[in-house]
């Protein structure tokens, strides 16, 4: 069963930037692309577990606000050190203006 959860409405979150999204004890970020796609990785840095919502999106880039690392966020690839270990990924949709991404 995919579990889908209503995360916010897709204006909440500008192009080029980042949200916070808290759903039980997990923390997600999702983000709004120039092409005005969205994505949901997790919400912490996998180097220092600062909140990457936080942090600067350009393009398909989010720097880590703690030490300038950086991560596509479409795949989760660490781009630029000291990130070494890729951000968890999660299947995200727009659907009647809301943002909903699956994290079962």
């Amino acid at each position: 069963m995919e579990d889908w959860v209503d995360a916010c409405a897709a204006d909440d979150i500008e192009a080029e930037d980042v949200i916070r999204f808290d759903h039980g004890e997990r923390t997600f970020a999702i983000y709004r692309s120039p092409e005005d796609e969205y994505f949901t990785t997790d919400g912490i840095c996998t180097h220092e577990h600062a909140h990457l919502a936080d942090g600067l999106v350009m393009d398909h880039i989010i720097e880590c606000p703690k030490h300038n690392g950086q991560f596509d966020y479409r795949t989760g690839e660490p781009k630029r050190i000291p990130v070494c270990e890729a951000l968890r990924t999660y299947p995200t949709k727009v659907e009647g203006g809301r943002v909903l991404i699956r994290i079962g």
